[in-house]
């Protein structure tokens, strides 16, 4: 990590507010927490923020594994990626899905819900925006709610990810690579 973790004894009161927040609903202050935790108040906010897209928002839960997959993948975000991908399978998202995702192929969900949920994502994040039938056939499995839901995710994990990115937080030694044309925090191939 690019920046040194504030040890408990080092953290200013409002770090240790929030860092026990977070403790208690995360189990620990680890990962990007021990880089936004630095900004106590936007800490606290992004924690919040990813909190309701993780745990309370209006998606299905594979769905919001999901949304964090293709967001993490957009953004190369290794931590991200390898901290979800188990529970993404789990959720019932098909392994060749995540694999393609992972390998930048189009990838197949054989679900037509997950299949619009997937190119409105992708349209958003690759081509910044939405078309109008993307858009409707996302609605129709969605609804408003939903669509929103999804835009804060995706906007929560894109942050993330270059958060996770920039700062160069720990690659989780024990994993393996998850992208092709990624090692460490450099770009080893260009298939984009």
């Amino acid at each position: 990590m690019r920046l040194p973790v504030i040890k408990p004894d080092a953290m200013t009161e409002r770090q240790q507010e929030i860092s026990a927040r977070i403790a208690g609903r995360r189990g620990a202050v680890r990962g990007p927490f021990q880089v936004w935790i630095q900004s106590p108040e936007l800490c606290e906010k992004v924690e919040a923020l990813g909190a309701f897209c993780r745990f309370e928002s209006s998606l299905p839960l594979r769905l919001r594994e999901l949304s964090l997959l293709i967001a993490a993948r957009h953004r190369d975000a290794q931590y991200s990626w390898n901290a979800h991908v188990a529970k993404a399978i789990e959720e019932g998202i098909p392994v060749a899905a995540i694999e393609a995702i992972a390998e930048r192929r189009r990838p197949e969900f054989g679900n037509p819900e997950d299949e619009a949920f997937y190119q409105f994502c992708q349209e958003l994040l690759a081509d910044n925006f939405v078309t109008d039938e993307t858009f409707e056939r996302a609605r129709q499995y969605f609804g408003a709610q939903g669509l929103v839901d999804t835009v804060g995710a995706l906007g929560n994990f894109t942050m993330l990810g270059m958060l996770l990115n920039a700062f160069q937080v720990d690659l989780q030694a024990d994993k393996t690579p998850p992208f092709p044309d990624i090692r460490g925090y450099e770009r080893v191939g260009d298939d984009r």
